[in-house]
């Protein structure tokens, strides 16, 4: 049961964040691409993403939106998405071969490159997370977006840093949680910071399924936080007080922004979080009074 609740979790987000992303992206511009790695290995995710799109056949018109899906044998993949119904400037290609073999062609063969992009790999029944290559070429798209979901046990801070030099400046990661035990970790990156915070709150507002709870990888005493619009703060409270142990005062947008690449939270759970430690006397604040603007310095 709790494998079948995370494979939903993993379904809810991606369609989700393809429900938000596919309008965004075609308002950018009149081209855009979605890439589906390891397609053969769970077909039923390909479809489910596809099936957004073919849902949404009004935002593609007038639009051409290129779905790519890349496996290592694809033909049973492309047997379930050619039964989908067809929609106007939608174009569904599958590439065999090996997901780290042929992204690259792939996209430089249906001239997808230079355009909004978002690549969904997930690699939590592969020997290893993505190579560089493989995110190098996710990376050049005009923004570029990546959903990746690495297997119990990966290094987030490694995964990270392989982000921040294939061309993503900003990272997230979440770990999805049925017990004590280290489970499947879902990483998003970006190049655009309005693209982090509607994923962000995708996270947030998706169903909850039994048993499956989040956590974040940067709280060393892994707790388990319950899917809510508003979730348990503890893990916050915790992070934002070690960053200003180690940072010395910062702003609250800088509390913001950590909390919203670092952790699993919204630049708005830290505002929340941040009021409540003025409150309890764990921090102080200058100018002591006044409204909590992005300008005002926070102190342990």
């Amino acid at each position: 049961m709790s494998a079948d609740s995370v494979a939903a979790v993993k379904r809810e987000i991606l369609v989700r964040h393809l429900e938000t992303w596919a309008p965004q992206a075609l308002h950018r511009g009149r081209r855009a691409a979605y890439v589906h790695g390891y397609a053969d290995d769970v077909p039923d995710l390909a479809e489910a993403a596809l099936r957004v799109f073919t849902e949404q056949s009004d935002l593609v018109r007038g639009r051409e939106l290129t779905m790519l899906a890349v496996g290592s044998e694809v033909g049973d993949v492309a047997a379930r998405l050619g039964k989908l119904p067809p929609a106007p400037g939608l174009t569904v290609l599958t590439i065999g071969g090996g997901t780290h073999e042929r992204i690259g062609v792939a996209l430089k063969a249906a001239g997808a490159l230079r355009v909004p992009m978002l690549g969904f790999l997930d690699a939590s029944s592969a020997s290893g997370p993505p190579s560089p290559a493989t995110l190098a070429a996710l990376a050049t798209g005009k923004p570029a977006e990546i959903l990746v979901v690495l297997p119990a046990g990966s290094s987030v801070p490694d995964f990270r840093e392989a982000l921040h030099t294939a061309g993503f400046p900003l990272v997230a990661a979440v770990e999805l949680a049925v017990s004590d035990d280290p489970a499947d970790i879902v990483v998003y990156a970006t190049t655009l910071g309005k693209s982090l915070e509607s994923f962000k709150d995708v996270l947030w507002a998706v169903d909850e399924f039994a048993g499956v709870r989040y956590r974040d990888p940067g709280d060393p005493e892994r707790h388990l936080i319950d899917i809510s619009l508003e979730p348990h703060p503890g893990p916050l409270r915790r992070e934002l007080l070690a960053h200003l142990g180690q940072a010395g005062p910062v702003t609250v947008a800088e509390l913001r922004t950590f909390a919203l690449t670092e952790t699993v939270y919204r630049a708005s759970d830290a505002t929340r979080v941040v009021h409540a430690l003025l409150d309890a006397g764990s921090v102080t604040r200058r100018p002591e009074q006044g409204r909590l603007g992005g300008d005002v310095v926070i102190s342990l």
